[in-house]
């Protein structure tokens, strides 16, 4: 059987996306994550140092294992707002000299668009995008059977009227143009790139009263003027009569009429004068000029111009192939969930993480997603500790001998005070990364010591908790746990207070969400990036469906 996934299929399911982002009952996270993506061949897709993954960064595996990887080594997540996702359409920015293509119903693989030969309307570049970022679509560019390529446009609409319209100019390029919509500013700001154009929310339902007049003009139910254009496929010949004759286009819809001129035998110009309602299809009624016209080959080819839904305007969405969207995040420093002083090389969206302890979905703006240590009595002010450093804490039993060995990996390492009381706080993973066999970097192959990784009776890998000293393992640093520290916020010197964005309980903080849990929808692995505290990063994704 044939069949085909349809374009309204994509753009319903875009808008689905988008309702089920901004439902009460969900929370869609924007994530980053990956501190240390070069740490040795086959670590769940990491490769041999930074610079090859840099260089080439390795396609995410579509896996439960490998996304759950991908859960582990998780920094920071920022809630994905409303106003922070629209749907989007190619950019097609208008320039003087290019030729568009009209707006057509019938393109196909029989009926191919004549300048970038798309047998699909949305492959086709028929609306443009101005100076003002104002969207236009376009309903005539002087082609017809004998110049299916059209004119040049050589003049830029700048018009913001409802009628269709030429735009001013010096020159008569033959061009008419819809006026459709005006991006807004801070949609400018928030979501414009070289590739996109950002579209406004809620287009059917929006009181906005820009988009309010454009909806309302193209309900051809109220006004009466669905079609705007009769396309001259064929001249003909042997047509009687001469200019300004009107006829009615008969179809499934009511009231559409076209005023056609006859020159020469010839029908030369078509102006539709009343665009009727409720057509799907449509078809000039030349019966009373076409006695002459019998043969096949004399036969005038009028091909009413079907707007989308109603009229041009009225389903934005539809009228444009709004299949993508686009999600737009900013990480700054104005939360400690996210360290200045890490690096990250995967970004991610996450779908309803419960959090930490429960089975409730998390539904705070940001979280951190990683264990953190308040450390004390530091040996040296100036410790070099580097993200992706692995860390080691000694677990002991009751009697003081070493039974295994709590393991991680540094995220970030924050001086709070240099001065005494010496405090800073270490924020860490554990992934399983770290358990690989030392000789094949595989983590299900046998490996000396398994038995001190993890708690004998349960299973469980060791945690770093409260009591013994961390060590790098290297030798380079060794620090301690404050283990009487408890709270959100600490104040080292007792001049000023400080927010340390996770809850602290003997001197160790849990991950905020229960990283095991949600959803990974969309991964991407990016060349490692170094952040700083004077840099801000804008990540847009962009998802098509």
């Amino acid at each position: 059987m044939a069949a085909i996934v349809t374009d309204q299929f994509r753009i319903n399911n875009a808008s689905n996306f988008l309702g089920d982002v901004n439902s009460v009952s969900n929370s869609y996270y924007v994530v980053v994550g990956l501190t240390n993506p070069g740490i040795g061949t086959n670590h769940y897709g990491r490769v041999t140092n930074d610079s090859t993954w840099n260089a080439s960064p390795p396609s995410p595996t579509d896996n439960f294992n490998y996304l759950n990887h991908t859960k582990d080594t998780m920094i920071y997540g920022k809630k994905i707002s409303a106003e922070n996702i629209r749907r989007v359409v190619r950019k097609i920015t208008w320039t003087q000299g290019n030729r568009y293509e009209i707006y057509r119903q019938d393109y196909s693989s029989s009926n191919q668009s004549p300048l970038t030969d798309s047998s699909r309307l949305y492959d086709t570049n028929y609306y443009v995008l101005n100076k003002d970022y104002n969207v236009y679509v376009c309903l005539n560019n002087g082609s017809s059977g004998i110049n299916t390529s059209g004119n040049r446009s050589q003049n830029e609409p700048l018009f913001t009227g409802l009628e269709p319209s030429a735009a001013d100019g010096a020159s008569n390029d033959g061009y008419t143009w819809k006026y459709l919509f005006s991006v807004k500013p801070s949609d400018i700001i928030k979501f414009d790139s070289t590739e996109y154009i950002p579209l406004p929310n809620d287009w059917s339902t929006s009181t906005d009263t820009q988009i309010v007049s454009v909806r309302e003009n193209g309900n051809s139910d109220v006004n009466n003027n669905q079609i705007k254009e009769v396309y001259i496929d064929s001249q003909g010949d042997g047509y009687q009569g001469g200019v300004g004759q009107e006829f009615p286009i008969i179809g499934d819809g009511t009231g559409a009429k076209v005023v056609v001129d006859v020159v020469g035998a010839k029908i030369t110009k078509t102006q539709v004068s009343v665009g009727g309602k409720g057509y799907t299809y449509g078809k000039v009624n030349l019966d009373s000029i076409n006695t002459t016209a019998v043969a096949s080959a004399t036969q005038a080819k009028l091909v009413p111009i079907i707007p989308p839904s109603k009229g041009h305007g009225y389903d934005l969405y539809k009228e444009l192939g709004a299949d993508r969207i686009l999600i737009y995040s900013r990480f700054d420093d104005a939360t400690k969930d996210f360290p200045v002083d890490t690096k990250f090389s995967q970004i991610g969206i996450l779908k309803n993480p419960t959090s930490i302890g429960s089975t409730q979905v998390f539904t705070g703006n940001t979280f951190s997603s990683v264990k953190a240590l308040y450390l004390n009595n530091l040996a040296t002010n100036s410790l070099q500790v580097v993200p992706g450093d692995e860390i080691r804490q000694d677990v002991k039993d009751s009697n003081g001998n070493v039974i295994g060995y709590a393991r991680g990996y540094v995220v970030s390492y924050d001086v709070l005070s240099s001065t005494s009381p010496q405090i800073a706080i270490l924020k860490y993973y554990q992934d399983r990364s770290l358990y690989n066999s030392s000789t094949n970097y595989d983590f299900n192959t046998d490996s000396a010591n398994v038995s001190k990784e993890g708690d004998p009776i349960t299973g469980q890998i060791y945690t770093i908790s409260g009591g013994n000293d961390i060590v790098e393992v290297t030798g380079k640093y060794t620090v301690g746990i404050n283990t009487t520290f408890t709270g959100i916020t600490t104040n080292p010197t007792g001049n000023k207070i400080i927010e340390l964005g996770v809850e602290f309980e003997n001197g160790t903080a849990q991950s905020e969400i229960n990283n095991e849990s949600g959803d990974i929808i969309y991964l991407d692995n990016r060349s490692l990036i170094s952040r700083d505290e004077r840099q801000k990063e804008d990540v847009k994704i962009i998802l098509e469906f």
